[in-house]
């Protein structure tokens, strides 16, 4: 059965260190505009990871496809390590995966530069830290404040995070395997790259929306992403920094409403013709 375009069911795969709360404005944005939000943590990132066999982005796609087989149809929206998840979804699933929004991520290999201001706020420690083997195991527990409240903050930007939310965020990182599962995120970089290189020598058709925050990585996300797809628009939100859907979340909901809409009417258009 061929849905109408406000069927749509969209995926949402948020990154790290943060949880579902990154979507608690779009939500219901969503709902309201007669789609069907479908929330996904990934295995570790801000949950127990369960008994996930690998953090290579490939397969956690393959991972995600597999609890999504019911569906005939959906777009996806990811923010952080959930949009490179959600790239190679797209990537394996072209026939059934309508449209993909690309929320503040640069795909592993992608070499793009971040401009200002952005380059002056988004930290660059935290990924050379993060793949040190054991380093992080020994400095950060009983240290999350520091570590996860450090990274949140500066990639936050001026206009940083709700305090409320910033703590549930640290919170949730401190549960048991958390720590271990968000740095397999990072020691997979070889895998990345190659699989990430793949997709550069056979770029996604699927439409793309991608959307920086000025005071994060802004522009550099659209570049990034025109390196693995052929159909990429872009939008800088003003005054956030790397977490537009909390920072600005009307405009950033606008976008991404828009977006999916016009996907959804030319994918019906096409079907129905």
């Amino acid at each position: 059965m061929i849905a109408s375009p406000n069927d749509v069911p969209v995926v949402l795969l948020h990154g790290w260190p943060v949880t579902q709360a990154h979507w608690r404005y779009l939500l219901p944005a969503l709902d309201d505009a007669g789609f069907a939000p479908i929330p996904v943590t990934l295995p570790g990132l801000g949950e127990a990871p369960g008994d996930v066999g690998s953090f290579r982005k490939h397969d956690l796609a393959a991972w995600v496809g597999d609890r999504l087989g019911e569906l005939e149809r959906f777009a996806v929206v990811g923010h952080d390590w959930g949009a490179t998840v959600a790239v190679h979804l797209v990537a394996a699933m072209p026939d059934v995966v309508t449209a993909v929004v690309v929320e503040e991520e640069t795909l592993p290999g992608v070499d793009v530069a971040v401009p200002e201001p952005g380059a002056g706020h988004y930290p660059s420690w935290h990924g050379p830290f993060n793949r040190v083997p054991g380093l992080a195991e020994q400095l950060v527990p009983e240290r999350e404040d520091a570590y996860y409240g450090s990274f949140l903050r500066e990639s936050a930007g001026p206009a940083g995070l709700d305090p409320d939310v910033l703590r549930s965020y640290i919170d949730a990182y401190r549960a048991d395997g958390v720590l271990e599962a968000g740095l397999g995120y990072y020691r997979t970089r070889a895998e990345d790259v190659a699989d990430v290189a793949r997709l550069m020598r056979e770029p996604i058709g699927t439409p793309v929306l991608a959307i920086g925050g000025r005071y994060a990585m802004g522009s550099a996300v659209a570049e990034g992403m025109r390196e693995v797809a052929s159909d990429v628009s872009g939008v800088v939100v003003e005054r956030s920094g790397h977490y537009p859907a909390e920072q600005e979340p009307e405009g950033a909901a606008r976008e991404i409403i828009s977006f999916l809409r016009r996907q959804s009417a030319d994918r019906w258009s096409s079907v129905s013709g």
